[in-house]
């Protein structure tokens, strides 16, 4: 653009934004840009004329093979196959690095997720979070960014409270004790379980104490537990996160006061019928918000803010991305709004809200556990299906859009399954290397230039897309691309598979046998790539 306006063939102030895309077909090329029809009305010059203008300046070179325009004003390219053969090497050098990319500089981004309260065991909506949340945490890492996980636990406040004195009344109860459950105490099954557990291991000797003191231990002992069974289903699901938060130390380490102090004396507080407030009216929002209940205790959303003063004041995070379920939508804005009267830029501040989960057997909708008659848990999904068919169809739809999940179709071993057609793609791929290594075939001098055939060149397009298609997801934050690359090159791989012959016996072939092992060597590493960067395992064998 910048040599087209000092040429005058355009004229100058035309806009310079050039978005350049992968058409759909291959007979359109490699990359395609629709810049002409972007100018045509601003500059008032048919779009066809535009491209026939722009198209010269853009010259072949070790990578681009031809550039030509195509009605009614695109101009295409293509790559040459010789750099696309090359490019085999370029994977091999790199090896489990490649498709790293160097656009976070080492910026520090905080990544918090599934933060479930440790009231009750983690359900399949909550899994959806944490899956996604955990590969967008590894897509920002292989970008050059310092990802912290993190985990909030809402070990404070009214539900905790409630927690407790459940847990107190189910331990009671399996003493056979009369006591009745308080008012919106926690029901579950889980509770009637945990309970007996810890009457089993304790005995009685909660009983032996004021119930005040007894409420307490017995709570503490729950919580421990809880958090515990939660640490435990996300290990299944191969989540590990960096930090724990407790939210309790906001109020035990000054937080929760620095906080209010800050929007105190950025006069964003307002105190009415008796309870403070967050001005945030004066910021764009419909309504003002409570902070501070009449009763002096602090809200949920009082907590939040200052938890958020932790993570960019206190810790200095460039970055934070909060995951939340679908019920949180509304509390949005007003969390901007709070960070944004802390005085740091909201931009700073990502909320991915994430859309309900609808599980499926088949054509049935299962709304509640077989075992207990409550909600379903990671748990049971994990002992019904496994984890790596949770992993990737938790991250193949976008989080914004309500999913089914196919728990029939999960389990299938089948290429319906596209679990089960990815991993035999790289099972397959192990093979094959095997089989080379037991005839003693040493590839490392093959010759990557003698990979010409449509299939071989196919395989490769895909392979060198991952550098680009790390950036863009850590630009967008939209993980779910990642399932659907996957199962293109899987889907690549196997063409190949059946149009080449890749180890061959055949006097003569020796040389492109050789060629071949090292893009089956290449392609092992991008698709064992994506498999990890899913949170999945690369299996040899099926």
């Amino acid at each position: 653009m910048e040599e087209a306006l000092n040429r005058d063939i355009l004229p100058g102030g035309t806009p310079t934004d050039i978005v350049v895309e992968h058409p759909q077909s291959a007979e359109h090329g490699d990359f395609a840009t629709n810049l002409p029809l972007k100018l045509a009305r601003s500059l008032g010059i048919n779009p066809l004329e535009i491209a026939q203008r722009l198209a010269p300046l853009v010259r072949p070179d070790d990578a681009i093979d031809k550039v030509w325009v195509e009605a009614p004003g695109f101009i295409n390219f293509s790559l040459k196959p010789s750099w696309l053969a090359s490019s085999v090497e370029s994977i091999l050098e790199d090896d489990e690095s490649y498709g790293n990319v160097p656009l976070g500089k080492g910026e520090s981004v905080q990544v918090e997720f599934v933060s479930v309260n440790p009231t009750g065991p983690i359900h399949v909506g909550h899994a959806r979070g944490a899956v996604l949340g955990d590969a967008l945490a590894n897509i920002l890492s292989a970008a050059d960014y310092l990802v912290t996980r993190e985990y909030y636990f809402n070990d404070a406040g009214n539900q905790m409270e409630n927690f407790y004195n459940s847990l107190y009344v189910r331990y009671q109860q399996a003493f056979d004790r009369q006591v009745e459950m308080p008012e919106g105490g926690y029901m579950g099954d889980y509770m009637m379980d945990m309970a007996r557990a810890i009457a089993a291991e304790e005995g009685e000797r909660f009983l032996n104490m004021p119930s005040t003191q007894a409420v307490e231990e017995l709570g503490q002992i729950g919580l421990g537990r809880m958090l515990k069974g939660i640490q435990d289903n996300l290990e299944r699901l191969r989540i590990r996160f960096d930090v724990w938060f407790k939210e309790h130390t906001l109020y035990e380490e000054g937080q929760y006061e620095k906080t209010m102090d800050a929007l105190r004396q950025g006069n964003h507080l307002v105190v009415r019928d008796e309870a403070t407030w967050f001005a945030s009216t004066a910021l764009g929002e419909d309504k003002d918000n409570v902070l501070i209940r009449g009763s002096g205790v602090p809200t949920y959303f009082a907590a939040d803010v200052a938890y958020h003063y932790n993570k960019f004041v206190e810790r200095g995070f460039s970055r934070v991305v909060d995951i939340w379920g679908a019920d949180h939508q509304g509390h949005v804005s007003r969390m901007k709004a709070a960070v944004g009267a802390l005085g740091v830029d909201p931009q700073r501040l990502t909320i991915l809200i994430t859309q309900i989960v609808t599980l499926k057997s088949g054509d049935q909708v299962l709304r509640a556990s077989k075992r207990t008659g409550d909600f379903i848990t990671l748990e049971e999904l994990l002992d019904e299906v496994g984890t790596d068919p949770c992993r990737y169809f938790f991250l193949a739809r976008s989080p914004d859009s309500q999913m089914d999940f196919d728990l029939e179709l999960a389990k299938k071993e089948s290429s319906e399954n596209p679990v089960y057609y990815i991993q035999y793609a790289h099972a397959r791929i192990a093979s094959i290397l095997n089989l080379a290594g037991e005839n003693r075939i040493d590839y490392r001098g093959g010759d990557v230039s003698l990979l010409t055939d449509p299939a071989e060149l196919a395989l490769i397009r895909r392979m060198v897309a991952l550098p680009e298609l790390i950036e863009s997801m850590a630009i967008t934050l939209e993980p779910h691309h990642l399932p659907h690359y996957a199962q293109e090159l899987a889907t690549a791989f196997h063409w190949f598979y059946q149009q080449c012959r890749v180890v061959s016996s055949t006097p003569g072939d020796e040389a492109i046998t050789r060629a071949r092992l090292k893009l089956v060597k290449a392609s092992s590493i991008v698709l064992g790539r994506c498999l990890r960067l899913m949170g999945m395992e690369a299996p040899e064998k099926m």
